[in-house]
């Protein structure tokens, strides 16, 4: 690099390559290592990030990002970015020490020492990578070697403390960043070509677990992270939108965007389906010239590259996705931008009816023709398109019986929680639920859903998850080969947590009155989902999602870090009286 650091990298060349016969080359760059190496260690689908991109014959390059596995340098979560002014600025200056470098230098770097040194290419780039792997795609666009002609961020880490692995809207996702960063963010003093975890655990049961853990400041005990994660800890002592998080954010810095891109992202995708989302619409909104398209399909984080993903728990797709996406969009896309071969002009974005199970195109997205419709929570558990006045509905949410996120008893997150039957959760009484009558037409709900709650509290500070769910008819199930949702079952189709602290602010947390109406207003991440006749829409709103989410105190703590103040039983009330009417807001085709 140009400050004299090397990056492990490995490159697989095809025996053919030479002047005559050049090839381009597809490229990830990693946190989570490069290797193994050599020939005998090629998955079957060969040495390339997928069997149809193998079979394409190009030279792949896979490469240990700075400071991790076999590469020199410090590794930092998220390298904030130079900014495209200062890269360029950067790559004008002589090598040495002190060179700024970034995401964006490190990978120009890496294509310049590639383009010289690696006989047989023809001079172009392509890069792609899943999660991590997809934010270091998405950092190569900010100042852009000439060469790079095709980039894919896929399921891409984006803005950690709004909506991707460590903060949701300010809170803490804590079963994920548990496991996660016991293996991740291990000391490393220098390269190595394994990490061990910090510590060994055998988790059966999260939620008896995380509850016995207690506040969060416990899991820095000797048996657990004992001060030892640097990432574990920033997350915690960051609790706020702060500048640590602020420089972290790569979405404003995706400004003159040059290369053709491909945003790939899953409607079930637990850990970074805000990546996918909010990569592509900064680009959009930044760079309106730009060769910017957008996937979305029935995908847990990163099923796409599945050999098969033809169902998922009770969900059956009728087709296999995951090898449709691969063979008509990412294999056609890297092959026309590298090779010049075939065409590459499909829809602007292209995603997954989730309740049809159908394909869809788009010129624009979120669609143009959507209008928004508003649904108000109305008393006696009606959901409705006017409001009507009643009194509030309460409830006591109390942290030490939180209401948990998924039905299921086990050690890890369960993915099938973001499609999950509901019913476990609408038989407590720490859990309100809203819903219309039988639809009589299809309702086809496309782009961002909106939450705007009238609520108070009689703590200082308190968390809303809001749920939208497709309510089966009792009657039937809904067929499927090789499983069926059950009549009657509330199927979960989208949901989000928001840490009320933050309603005003993101930067300057701010307590509740206590006992006080007071707005809460905030979106949930994108669907594209048809409620078919006779189903039911349905709206959940809770205060605890455990332990998915950490818990929130509901005594508001100011600065202080998450999880450390005395948690209190509160009463929450959700109100629908004129003036103070709770909705959500969906865009309705």
């Amino acid at each position: 690099m140009r400050d004299g650091v090397k990056l492990a990298t490995i490159v697989y060349v095809p025996r053919d390559a030479d002047r005559a016969h050049p090839y381009p080359i597809i490229m990830e760059r990693t946190p989570y290592g490069a290797g193994p190496r050599g020939e005998d260690h090629y998955p079957l689908r060969g040495p390339g990030p997928s069997r149809e991109l193998s079979q394409e014959k190009y030279i792949f390059v896979y490469q240990d990002v700075r400071g991790r596995y076999l590469s020199e340098g410090q590794f930092e979560e998220m390298t904030p970015a130079l900014g495209p002014t200062a890269a360029n600025k950067a790559r004008r200056i002589p090598r040495g020490p002190a060179a700024p470098h970034d995401e964006s230098t490190d990978t120009y770097d890496t294509i310049e020492w590639l383009l010289q040194n690696v006989p047989g290419n023809n001079g172009r780039v392509g890069i792609m990578g899943i999660s991590y792997p997809g934010f270091y795609a998405t950092a190569s666009l900010p100042g852009a070697h000439p060469a790079l002609k095709a980039v894919s961020p896929q399921a891409p880490v984006t803005d950690e403390f709004m909506g991707d692995d460590a903060y949701h809207n300010g809170a803490f996702f804590l079963l994920d960043n548990f496991d996660f960063t016991n293996f991740f963010d291990v000391p490393r003093p220098q390269p190595t070509a394994r990490y061990q975890p910090l510590f060994k655990l055998n988790i059966t049961d999260s939620y008896a677990f995380f509850r016995a853990l207690g506040p969060l400041q416990n899991a820095n005990q000797p048996q657990y992270f004992g001060g030892r994660a640097k990432v574990w800890n920033e997350y915690l002592a960051h609790n706020t939108y702060d500048a640590y998080w602020q420089a972290r954010n790569i979405r404003p810095h995706l400004t003159g965007v040059r290369p053709a891109v491909l945003v790939v992202g899953g409607w079930f995708d637990a850990e970074d389906l805000f990546g996918a989302l909010h990569t592509y619409q900064a680009i959009e909104q930044q760079n309106p010239r730009a060769t910017n398209r957008l996937v979305m399909g029935p995908w847990t984080h990163g099923a796409w590259s599945r050999t098969d993903w033809s169902k998922f728990g009770p969900l059956s797709f009728g087709q296999n996705t995951a090898e449709y996406y691969r063979r008509t969009l990412e294999t056609p896309f890297f092959n026309y931008y590298l090779k010049d071969k075939g065409s590459f002009n499909p829809a602007e974005a292209t995603l997954f009816d989730t309740g049809t199970n159908q394909w869809q195109t788009f010129a624009a997205w979120p669609p143009k023709e959507a209008q928004s419709r508003a649904y108000y929570l109305n008393g006696l558990g009606q959901l409705a398109a006017a409001p009507a006045a009643s009194p509030a509905d309460e409830y006591r949410s109390d942290p030490a019986h939180p209401v948990p996120y998924t039905a299921a008893i086990q050690g890890g997150r369960n993915n099938e929680y973001m499609v999950e039957d509901q019913r476990f959760a609408a038989q407590r009484p720490d859990v309100l639920s809203f819903q219309t009558e039988p639809l009589a037409q299809p309702l086809t709900v496309a782009g961002p859903l909106g939450a705007d709650l009238w609520v108070s509290t009689s703590g200082t500070d308190a968390d809303f998850i809001v749920k939208l769910i497709d309510v089966l008819p009792d009657s039937a199930a809904t067929p499927a080969p090789g499983g069926a949702l059950p009549a009657g079952a509330q199927r979960l189709v989208r949901a989000e947590v928001f840490r009320g602290r933050f309603r005003n602010s993101f930067e300057q947390p701010e307590a509740f009155q206590p006992n006080v109406p007071t707005e809460v207003k905030f979106a949930l991440n994108d669907v594209l989902h048809t409620f078919k006749p006779g189903h039911r829409l349905m709206v959940q709103v809770q205060s605890t999602w455990f332990p998915l989410v950490d818990l929130n105190p509901q005594q508001f703590g100011g600065a202080a870090p998450a999880g450390t103040a005395d948690a209190k039983p509160a009463t929450i009330r959700l109100y629908h009286e004129p003036g103070y009417a709770s909705r959500v807001v969906l865009p309705v085709q």
